[in-house]
């Protein structure tokens, strides 16, 4: 009962960080080195990890979408989508993908001749599922050692252990004046019929042994 309880806790957990992770903006610094834009089919499982911007994104089976190369300080090829959310889920009200895609055009730069951006986005990059976080902003930065401060995730992530903690102090209080009494009144009530039934037992017992010993 044990191990099945913190199987069970351990899976919630889990899911929640993976939803937190997906969902919150992550900075990367990167350098610019393409753009282009490819159709993409859309008929599979993997369709929701791309971006439904509006009513009609949700019916096609394939469609042009926006990509942006670049490449990480080390070296590593990072790969993002350039897609509206719209007012679906995540949050990010994002309408101006065309704008983002000329700004990472403009921002194209070489290995000779370096400029590093941030790039806020969302999302996961899976090569074999073909899978691509989605570019959100991009803004300049002194250089590759430049450092992001999520603010936003700090706080948000802070609000929600606040209330996942006060539903906890809150429930653990509702159980301590309400549930435990009950059960424990419970408890007492069956231990209370256990004496009385074990006390019935012991008289007929004796009632039986007291024939016996006539005989």
């Amino acid at each position: 009962m044990v191990y099945f309880k913190w199987a069970f806790w351990g899976t919630i957990w889990l899911i929640v960080a993976a939803f937190f992770h997906y969902t919150l903006p992550q900075h990367d610094i990167v350098r610019i080195v393409n753009t282009y834009e490819e159709r993409q089919d859309l008929s599979d499982w993997t369709r929701r990890f791309w971006s439904t911007p509006d009513d009609q994104s949700q019916t096609l089976e394939n469609r042009d979408v926006q990509f942006i190369q670049a490449v990480t300080p080390e070296g590593k090829a990072r790969v993002y989508r350039n897609e509206d959310t719209g007012w679906h889920w995540p949050p990010y009200f994002k309408f101006d993908t065309a704008n983002l895609y000329t700004e990472a055009n403009d921002a194209k730069s070489t290995k000779a001749q370096p400029e590093w951006y941030s790039i806020t986005h969302y999302g996961w990059r899976n090569e074999y599922l073909s899978i691509f976080p989605n570019a959100v902003a991009l803004k300049p930065v002194a250089g590759p050692d430049a450092t992001i401060i999520p603010w936003l995730n700090i706080i948000i992530l802070t609000l929600f252990f606040a209330l996942i903690w006060a539903i906890w102090v809150r429930w653990r209080r509702f159980r301590r004046n309400r549930i435990d009494p009950m059960l424990e009144e419970l408890e007492d009530s069956y231990d209370a019929a256990s004496d009385a039934v074990a006390d019935r037992r012991g008289r007929i017992g004796r009632w039986l042994g007291s024939w016996r010993s006539k005989k």
